[in-house]
């Protein structure tokens, strides 16, 4: 649209001169049917220059041809020949477009020469040519330069999504054993509390009820936490961990901090509220959400960094926050390539697993901050 309107406009103010000068122009020739026909034809085969660039050129350049040797005033059809030319550098490859403009200018000089054109307007009108084809095929140049910037950019995110997909996918797995440890460890703990049972039946029927009071409980459990596993991914090809012993939870975070004391950072642990029992899969997602977070802060807050681990019981929810006051995780990352890792995945799917809330980001005052809250079932 924005082709033909152009054309039409070229045209419309050809003829609109043609009118007013009356005369041949420099030329000295006056413009007959033929001539304003000719002219008119080439600046009207602009509307289809980005489809068929080559042939509009030839077109151009043919109509500049038989009017400069009968004699006419070629300035419209040599406005056509440089718009033309111009489109065949910016929309056709080298292959193509060098070897149409090196046509095109050996013909333009011929046809200067023949109009009596001396030196310099002939080495000055080459040059305005030569400029126009470099000035499309710059763009074209520039064009392909964004485009390639734009897939690749694609690509990387891409990539990006690959990797965080693969990501989640390995986080899951990893979720899904740590799981299945707990459920197989109230599986045997209820194992044993049958057979210990069967034994005492006759003979201490209170130690019975006890038993099965506990077998009800962790069977509860174990549901509970079957349940999470549905959807959670388990790699086929990795081998059944045997160990039955429960996972760590809340009540290891002293240990953990110690731990990491020892290493050099400086970490303040805080309790608050009444400390309650907490289903296995949440102990161990808020340990392991803790254990993520303060291992961030010994990788990138810098030496001399402080953490503050804070643990907050309610009666509906469960809150874990910890803080650092160092450099940030992001300057951390940005010093090793750039490598994300799949600590923060990890977090959010464990959080997302027991439908709580997670915030990551820059803490106020300068630091990080983890803070997640964990619907506790009543």
């Amino acid at each position: 649209m924005a082709d033909a309107l152009m054309s039409v406009l070229l045209a419309a103010t050809f003829l609109a001169a043609v009118v007013l000068q009356g005369d041949g122009g420099a030329s000295g020739k006056r413009p007959d049917v033929f001539s304003l026909l000719l002219s008119t034809m080439a600046l009207l085969t602009l509307t289809v220059r980005r489809r068929i660039p080559v042939v509009v050129l030839g077109l151009a350049t043919g109509v500049c041809v038989v009017l400069s040797a009968t004699g006419y005033d070629i300035s419209a059809p040599a406005v056509a020949l440089l718009i033309a030319t111009y489109t065949v550098a910016a929309h056709r490859g080298l292959a193509t477009s060098l070897p149409a403009g090196t046509a095109t200018l050996a013909a333009l000089i011929a046809m200067l020469v023949s109009m009596g054109a001396g030196f310099w307007p002939t080495v000055t009108n080459s040059i305005l040519f030569i400029g126009i084809w470099w000035l499309g095929r710059s763009l074209r140049l520039r064009r392909a330069y964004l485009d390639e910037l734009e897939a690749r950019a694609r690509r990387l995110e891409r990539a990006r999504e690959a990797d965080a997909r693969a990501a989640r996918t390995e986080e899951r797995s990893r979720i899904a054993r740590e799981l299945h440890d707990v459920v197989a460890h109230h599986v045997s703990v209820m194992t044993v509390q049958a057979g210990a049972a069967r034994r005492i039946l006759e003979r201490d029927p209170d130690a019975v009820r006890d038993a099965l009071t506990t077998i009800e409980q962790m069977g509860r459990t174990a549901l509970g936490e079957m349940r999470r596993l549905v959807g959670v991914l388990r790699t086929e090809a990795e081998p059944v961990r045997g160990e039955l012993s429960p996972q760590p939870g809340v009540s290891d975070v002293g240990e953990l901090v110690d731990h990491l004391r020892e290493t050099g950072l400086q970490v303040q642990l805080w309790i608050e509220g009444e400390s309650r029992s907490l289903s296995p899969g949440v102990d161990l997602a808020a340990f392991r959400l803790i254990q993520e977070a303060l291992t961030n802060t010994l990788k990138h807050a810098g030496p001399q960094a402080r953490a503050w681990v804070r643990i907050h019981f309610t009666d509906r929810h469960l809150t874990v926050e910890v803080e650092d006051d160092g450099r940030g995780l992001a300057a951390g990352l940005g010093q090793s390539n750039g490598s994300r890792g799949h600590g923060l995945v990890g977090m959010r799917e464990r959080v997302a697993l027991y439908g709580g809330d997670l915030r990551i980001g820059p803490r106020s005052g300068g630091g990080f901050e983890v803070r997640a809250r964990f619907p506790l079932e009543v």
